[in-house]
């Protein structure tokens, strides 16, 4: 019955307690929509890219949270509230404590981690300092210090009647002579030392002090009798002895001497030390900074905690492993000059301690590569000419050569651990904090569930054991077992950032708020979706409202209700189309959504594979965890690459593939090659390697998709050849936002201006000088068929193409981002506003209005990283319209994808696993999507690919 309600148009009747009420929002291109979320359930909401869903769940819902939140602030805040624009909205009623989790990996930190953003490094370092134990690197054994307790207690633990003496070496003090020393001793009321094993007073001593050495010489501080029996007795001598003890590890620098000369069993002469050493070294006490690396305290010295330093980048150095020294596989020894001075010398006598010039650089062993570095008495090596460089540096050509090999190379030091090293030396159960942070968390949660601790240890721990144990589960529920404690947080994408959001959030273990997700399945393969949906449910099930705007079908299904917002995308959406349960769907089929999880729609397999002939090959691939693969990627058809998260996928292409072709092709590309032995293959038959990724296509408010696709140039110049520009001398550039002329000079042709909150995030106001149209008045007065500069960066792309449809030279730039689904994008939608999914499709867009390169016989190999993120079944339909089209003009793309569509419709598959991190890398098939389905056996992507064919 409650569906019903939800359902009727009288949201006013609903009680706010059991739901969270919107009523009339307008925000973006929602039509008057009125929706209510029932609490305590997990809704998802869905519909086509571009359909209102973020506007709702994000701009509105969200948004008025948030504001909710800071009118309960200091009167302070609450000034600068007057100015913070309510969601264009009727009303919200029921809105709790709101939590959104998005896609952006928001830090750009270098310093931060997966550990530091799960806060389970906050843990391991408290547990280090309370618990660790400090081993000596030279014998391995125990570090500890002895308390005036400990020799206390020794001394009662000997037998009755044991005469003991308390001794403390002498220590000079800086610019005494031993006869100075000695006097100030006596002066301070002592009599007796220690010379050479004999007892004797210091007086007798001082006659003969030049003689003596400052060896071997110790002060008595207390001669005693061991007592027991007598409770007082034996008291009265713990407090003595103990004051004794105290004494001398003061005099004797904390050092102490115990004496036992008449003990018949044991040792007669035992040293304590209250200093923490070993083996002759000083050892740093374990405390929560040594273990910080954003602490100066615990930093490793060299790269001051980064973990990285910039250095001669060996990747730079030596660009394409193909090469033979003598065919110049030395990239600075190249020219003239530095090949007669430096690569001369190896040639010529490289013969005489057999070295082979002419053979490949990766076929090289590992000691011939290394003698390349270090040099010896026939050549100078690649170390010694960089520090000849470093000599050179007032000539700016040596200038530029070092900057043009230099990268950031593992620190030598910490080796990328960022602590300092006796840091290490600390461990607990054999593994020191380093050693923790570098193994996956898959790995790391077993160690942590069979740690067996002593008593007093476990007390101690209990607390921090506990909150590290629960971390790391989520983290693994997550489907996020793959990452080391160790990885940066700006290298994760945002399906991952995503989810490590997700469980500290369940760490935290909040209850009765309200948690917005923007698609957390994104990156995960369809066996860790199922994983994750249980974390959702564990959220829902903890007393929270979880509301996941999502396309993937598994969520869908999921949910406790359905909430579909359509027709299309843009104007032509903003509405209703449904809401209930997913059985109930079956009637709306008005809706795409339902229309494809009934099967009424549906992206059919292709009707033939393409045949392939020419490919590239990569061979030796070992970087993170693959295990030394040889890959072939075929040339001319569609390659998708899958496996679970985390088996090695974007390492293969991201970190090999792309960088080692791009340098190959001499393009400069600031990743890192990983380690691989070399490229074969029809390397010929491609002239440039594009990687579309979700990176935003420009980081500046400025940056937006008619710019980006170079629509804009067109648009300018047709607005400066109107009648009125002409008259007024308006250039094209009076039409441009970037630069001074026709721009709104107040908010510099931003359209809004920036508030700095000290509080908050900073918040962006409509510009009050042009109302948010970016343009001086007058330049506003030019128009073309009745619209002003401004109004045409209003328009959406569909708008702009009919707009536009006698200007050819604009659609033909504007259509592509409608073939990819983006037609209803504004053309000046700021880039930064732009979803990861959308940014990549603008970028396709681009190549596609490009006629996809400048010559016909350009052949692209073009690289996707999951493209489907965002995307509704229906745009994926649209999506792989548009890369077959690149196949058709004789390009070549791969993708990285878990979207079983996707895989479907490829001409060939390279599925990596079995699973993620170490036990990942392998291959685990290669072919088309008919042949993987009868590998169902031991394919976890064959099980889910088989429900697709």
């Amino acid at each position: 019955m409650q569906e019903e309600a939800v359902l009727t148009p009288s949201l006013d009747e609903l009680d706010p307690k059991e739901f969270i009420i919107i009523k009339g929002a307008k925000v973006h291109n929602l039509k008057n929509l009125s929706v209510a979320f029932p609490r305590n359930k997990l809704v998802v909401v869905t519909g086509l890219s571009g359909s209102g869903k973020s506007s709702l769940v994000f701009d509105t819902l969200f948004a008025e949270g948030q504001r909710m939140y800071v009118e309960s602030l200091s009167s302070y805040a609450r000034q600068f509230l007057g100015r913070m624009e309510k969601p264009e909205v009727e009303y919200i009623r029921g809105v709790s404590p709101a939590i959104a989790i998005e896609q952006k990996v928001n830090t750009r930190n270098p310093r931060s981690t997966v550990g530091t953003s799960t806060e389970i490094y906050d843990y391991l370092k408290l547990l280090f300092a309370r618990i660790g134990v400090t081993y000596s690197p030279i014998s391995g054994e125990v570090v500890r210090k002895d308390t005036v307790t400990d020799v206390v207690d020794y001394l009662l633990s000997l037998p009755e009647g044991t005469r003991v003496m308390v001794l403390a070496p002498l220590q000079l003090k800086e610019g005494r002579t031993l006869e100075e020393e000695l006097k100030i001793l006596l002066q301070q009321g002592f009599t007796r030392i220690q010379v050479q094993g004999e007892v004797r007073f210091i007086e007798e001593v001082l006659e003969k002090s030049e003689a003596l050495a400052n060896e071997g010489l110790f002060m008595l501080i207390d001669r005693a009798v061991i007592k027991h029996g007598d409770e007082q007795a034996e008291e009265d001598l713990q407090f003595r002895l103990a004051d004794s003890v105290q004494t001398a590890f003061y005099e004797g620098n904390g050092a102490c001497r115990i004496e036992a000369p008449g003990l018949e069993s044991g040792e007669t002469i035992r040293d304590f030390s209250d200093r923490f050493e070993a083996d002759g070294m000083q050892f740093e006490e374990p405390s929560v900074n040594l273990f910080t690396f954003n602490n100066p305290y615990g930093a490793c010295r060299t790269c001051e905690g980064f973990g990285k330093v910039l250095g001669i980048d060996p990747d730079l150095v030596i660009p394409n492993k193909n090469l033979s020294v003598y065919e110049g596989a030395i990239a600075p020894w190249r020219s003239e000059k530095q090949r007669r001075e430096w690569l001369e010398p190896l040639l010529k006598k490289g013969i005489e301690f057999d070295f082979p010039i002419h053979r490949q650089y990766n076929e090289l062993t590992p000691e011939q590569q290394e003698l390349l570095w270090t040099g010896n008495r026939y050549f100078s090596g690649l170390h010694e000419f960089f520090r000849y460089v470093e000599t050179q540096l007032h000539k700016v050509q040596y200038r530029v050569m070092l900057s043009r090999y230099r990268g950031k190379t593992t620190c030598p030091d910490c080796r990328g651990s960022r602590l300092r090293k006796d840091a290490s030396y600390v461990r607990i159960n054999g593994k020191s904090i380093t050693d923790l942070v570098l193994m996956p968390v898959s790995v790391l949660r077993p160690f942590f569930d069979a740690l067996e601790l002593p008593e007093h240890q476990q007390k101690v721990a209990r607390r921090l054991l506990a909150e590290v144990q629960n971390r790391l589960r989520y983290l693994e529920d997550v489907g996020l077992g793959y990452l080391t404690l160790n990885r940066l947080t700006n290298t994760l994408s945002g399906g991952e950032y995503q989810r490590i959001k997700l469980s500290t959030s369940l760490g935290s273990a909040l209850v009765g708020s309200m948690y917005i997700l923007d698609e957390p399945s994104i990156g995960l393969h369809p066996r860790d979706t199922k994983r994750l949906i249980g974390v959702l449910e564990t959220l829902r099930d903890l007393g929270n409202t979880v509301i996941v705007v999502e396309h993937e079908e598994e969520v869908m299904r999921a949910a406790d209700q359905l909430i579909d917002i359509g027709p299309d995308a843009g104007v032509h959406g903003g509405e209703l189309m449904f809401q209930g349960t997913v059985a109930e769907m079956s009637s709306a089929l008005n809706s795409h959504t339902a229309r494809y999880l009934h099967n009424i729609d549906r992206i059919t397999v292709p009707a033939r594979r393409r045949e392939w002939r020419d490919y590239l090959e990569v061979q030796g691939a070992r970087e993170n965890n693959l295990k030394n693969l040889d890959v072939k990627f075929p040339l001319g058809v569609l390659t998708v690459v899958t496996g679970v998260s985390g088996s090695g996928k974007s390492t293969l292409i991201k970190k090999i593939l792309y960088p080692a072709l791009a340098k190959h092709l001499g393009d400069s590309v600031s990743e890192q090659t990983g380690r691989f032995d070399g490229l074969a293959g029809s390397l010929s038959e491609i002239t440039r390697v594009e990687f579309v990724d979700q990176n935003p296509i420009g980081k500046s408010s400025r940056s937006n998709p008619v710019t980006y696709v170079k629509a804009y140039d067109y648009i300018r110049n047709l607005y400066a050849e109107q009648p009125l520009a002409k008259q007024r001398g308006y250039k094209p550039a009076f039409f441009s936002f970037n630069v001074d002329g026709g721009r709104c000079e107040v908010c510099q042709g931003e359209g809004e201006v920036k508030i700095e909150m000290q509080f908050m995030a900073d918040i962006y106001l409509t510009c009050e000088s042009c109302h948010g149209k970016r343009f001086k008045q007058e330049v506003l007065e030019v128009k073309y068929r009745d619209k002003d500069i401004a109004e045409i960066l209003d328009l959406t792309v569909d708008q702009a193409v009919d707009f536009f449809a006698k200007e050819s030279k604009v659609v033909d730039r504007l259509r592509p981002l409608k073939e990819v689904g983006l037609g209803y994008i504004g053309l000046g939608q700021s880039s930064n506003t732009l979803s990861g999914g959308e940014a990549q499709r603008v970028k396709l867009a681009s190549f596609l209005g490009k006629g996809s390169g400048a010559g016909a016989n350009d052949r692209i190999l073009f690289i996707f990283d999951e493209p489907t993120t965002g995307l509704h079944f229906h745009d994926i339909h649209q999506l792989l319209k548009a890369i077959n089209a690149l196949i058709e003009q004789g390009h070549t793309v791969v993708i990285i994808e878990h979207n079983m569509d996707v895989i479907k419709s490829a001409d060939w598959i390279i599925d990596l696993g079995p699973e993620g991190g170490d036990a990942g890398g392998n291959i685990t098939f290669q072919g088309t999507p008919e042949e993987m389905v009868t590998t169902l056996a031991d394919n976890h992507t064959a099980r889910f690919l088989e429900e697709k064919l």
